[in-house]
């Protein structure tokens, strides 16, 4: 059958704990309800308590004592589903997501994982914060990604499976209050004292016992009052944030000037920040060509003429953004971070801020390299300074138009080079995916930037697409830059996508870009390191016969989502059949080939080509003694880009289970593929090898001896699935396995 901390410092930190004296409370054990988490409040005689955040068991080893670890939540989200068929778009309903740091992400079949964190789809959907769930909407997607992000720098990451026809996702998010507990204990015999800690050893909790304990001694010197101060400050006192999240500088206190000391007596965020400084160029020329040698960068520029602090306010701004960029750098220079050029406008621009209609005093205008105005805002900078930021969504909406007026320039060239071409096509199919909620993607707000507009011509800029990858078809050696931008567009990521919002099966074009990736696949495997660390741009290409493969894999969900045109399985044949039979069949190359071949049938209505390939597939790969150290060997040797880099070894082995078991099942299922009879016992035989005592791999089996006329073989077996049977099973399922074994045992099978 088919298978479908906190820390300890802070933890033992002083508390008070309160509850109402109602008529239910009474003396005892009370347990948290928390997930995963077994919390006790002890309510003892006389009117005392005890809150015990640890239990567990503990060994004593000589004078060592050793603390078992709690378990894991497995599951620290609660997802439910609804389902609709008609649906076009999945909803997302995420349970007040708002104080944790939380991320989303969306992946089709083993395409790349499109991550983004909750807080910023919260600002954009619910700019004010109204509400403390969260709702938004998502394109059809395979596979959802869930993290939550630590504040040490740990992050659970959960993956779902999606249902075809799912329609709207409930996500909820259970708080584990106490870590994974690290800690162990020592006896000092010579203070008679228990002294626990974490592995460091450092800052112990010292432990008597209780008979031991002396009386605690009234302090001698006693303060004139005490206070509790809510927000309590003084002059320079440092601070971590301000109130919107940004770095501040701190100014030392006048006292530790005075004082010798060894050690700070506070250390301040810039401490663990990049020192970083703006270049402020003095005339608009030298500050266009900084901005043209950086190419990721953007120039603002700011017209504040009658305003008499202009120049203050320009200066103080540039300070607190050299602060922030400094701080996201942490402690080297980055230039991911690195976005934008800043210039003030003086009295020898009046001629160029005319020719280019920037009339406003004061206003805002952002140039690219090339100095072609991207966007204006009727304001001074100060009211903006908010927009500025590597993480905002303004910077995406500049690469955005700026992509547009990049292509648009270049096709109305006549002068253009190749080079400028594959430069102008990368720069649209580099443009991050855009969420559903963004689809209807506006280049301008009214209300803050009015961002430029361009308007695009679809079968120029796919006619001249098509000529480019012509004209490269005889190259010697590959252009990077032409094979990123390739990958991007057969992958439905490309220029298509963020040009015209379009998803599209693979044409002619795509087939012969795939071509030149195929034939430059050694040569690409061999740079593409180098290429991807090319700061300051961000490349991403992976081994290129995955990509070509997981592309495939992406025009065939695409053709089962409806997207118009028709799957050239001639070429999609000829293209698996050219990466198997150069000996470059990687896993990632397979697994996608046998995944549309079974979504396939042959004019019998059998499913022969696909049993056909998985066969030789599983002879010359998995058959033979010691299969878990085959598996091991292919494993070891997957490319860092592959999904089952980062699912695990477990996923691994679970899918090779599981693609044996469902290759059986679809002999099992249809009389025309009963020739595979024979071979599909071996796959069945292999998955329980894998995956023990499966029911579902059980049941396909006994179905199998019980066709090839092995009827007391195929009753003990069946007598195994039905032994195994759990409440993972679904109740019918189950059900039907029960059926099978009756009709096997009265003879009615």
């Amino acid at each position: 059958m088919r298978n479908f901390v906190w820390s300890l410092s802070l933890l033992f930190a002083g508390m008070s704990v309160s509850i109402a004296q109602t008529k239910g409370i009474e003396k005892g054990t009370y347990l948290s309800t928390n997930k995963g988490e077994k919390i006790k409040l002890n309510l003892l005689d006389d009117n005392k308590y005890e809150l015990v955040f640890y239990t567990g068991d503990y060994e004593i080893k000589g004078d060592s004592l050793v603390f078992s670890k709690k378990a894991k939540s497995e599951n620290r989200f609660d997802l439910s589903f609804k389902n609709d068929k008609k649906a076009k778009k999945v909803k997302i309903k995420f349970l007040n997501p708002s104080y944790y740091s939380f991320y989303i992400g969306t992946q089709k079949g083993s395409e790349a994982i499109q991550y983004q964190r909750v807080s910023d789809i919260k600002t954009k959907v619910d700019p004010n914060w109204t509400s403390t769930d969260l709702d938004f909407e998502i394109d059809k997607t395979d596979f959802l990604y869930l993290v939550y992000e630590d504040y040490d720098g740990k992050s659970d990451v959960s993956k779902y499976a999606l249902p075809k026809d799912v329609s709207e996702v409930t996500i909820d998010y259970h708080l584990e209050l106490l870590g994974n507990m690290n800690i162990a204990g020592f006896y000092d015999r010579k203070t008679n004292e228990l002294k626990v800690s974490e592995p460091t050893g450092k800052d112990p909790l010292v432990f008597v016992n209780e008979r031991d304990v002396q009386p605690v001694k009234a302090p001698q010197v006693v303060p004139l009052e005490n206070q509790t101060i809510k927000n309590w400050t003084y002059p320079g006192k440092s601070s971590y944030y301000d109130s919107y999240g940004t770095a501040v500088d701190s100014t030392q206190n006048s006292l530790i000037d005075s004082v010798a000391v060894d050690t700070p007596l506070y250390t301040s965020t810039e401490d663990y920040s990049y020192k970083f400084k703006f270049k402020i160029e003095n005339n608009l020329k030298s500050a266009l060509a900084a901005t043209k040698e950086a190419k990721t960068k953007f120039l603002v520029g700011i017209v504040d003429s009658k305003n008499a602090t202009a120049k203050e306010n320009f200066d103080a701004f540039i300070k607190d953004q050299e602060s922030q960029t400094g701080y996201n750098m942490y402690d080297k220079y980055n230039a991911q971070y690195d976005v934008y050029n800043y210039y003030m406008a003086g009295a020898d621009d009046k001629k160029w801020l005319k020719n280019n209609k920037i009339t406003n005093d004061p206003s805002i205008f952002i140039l690219n390299g090339n100095g072609d105005v991207l966007a204006v805002a009727k304001s001074d900078l100060t009211s903006k300074q908010y927009q500025f930021s590597y993480y905002g969504d303004f910077y995406r909406k500049l690469l955005r138009a700026d992509a547009f007026l990049a292509i648009d320039k270049t096709l109305k060239n006549k002068k253009a080079s190749d080079a400028d071409l594959i430069s102008a096509f990368n720069k649209a199919a580099l443009l991050e995916a855009s969420y559903d909620y963004d689809s209807d993607y506006t280049l301008d707000d009214p209300s803050e930037f009015v961002i430029s507009k361009t308007a695009l011509d679809k079968k120029e800029v796919t006619q001249t697409w098509k000529k480019l990858i012509e004209a490269h078809q005889k190259d010697k050696k590959p252009d990077m830059t032409l094979v990123e931008t390739i990958i991007r567009e057969i992958k439905n990521q490309g220029f298509t996508k963020q040009l015209f919002n379009e998803d599209k099966i693979l044409n002619d074009t795509d087939f012969l870009a795939i071509d030149y990736l195929l034939k430059h696949s050694d040569e690409i495997e061999s740079n593409r390191a180098t290429f991807n660390s090319n700061a300051p741009e961000i490349h991403n290409i992976g081994n290129p016969v995955s990509e070509v493969s997981n592309a495939l894999q992406t025009n065939l969900y695409a053709s089962q989502d409806g997207v118009t045109g028709d799957m050239n399985k001639e070429k999609i044949n000829s293209v698996y059949k050219k990466i198997i039979e150069s000996g470059k069949g990687n896993f990632d190359a397979y697994r996608n080939y046998f995944y549309y071949l079974a979504q396939l049938e042959d004019n019998d209505g059998s499913n022969r080509t696909y049993l056909k390939e998985f066969n030789t597939y599983f002879d010359n790969t998995l058959a033979g003694p010691s299969p878990i150290e085959k598996l091991d060997a292919i494993f070891e040797g997957l490319d860092s880009s592959s999904s089952y880099s980062y699912d695990g070894w477990n996923s691994f082995k679970l899918y090779h289970s599981d693609i044996c078991n469902n290759a059986a099942w679809t002999v099992v299922q249809k009389p025309q593929n009963s020739n595979f009879i024979k071979d599909a016992i071996k796959w069945s035989e292999y998955s329980l090898v894998i995956s023990k005592n499966n029911p579902y791999y059980l049941d396909t089996l006994a179905q199998l001896y019980y066709k090839d006329g092995q009827k007391d073989k195929a009753v003990a077996t069946q007598t195994l699935a039905v032994k195994y049977l759990n409440d993972t099973v679904e109740e019918q399922t189950a059900n039907d396995i029960k059926e099978v074994l009756s009709k096997m045992q009265n003879g009615t099978y």
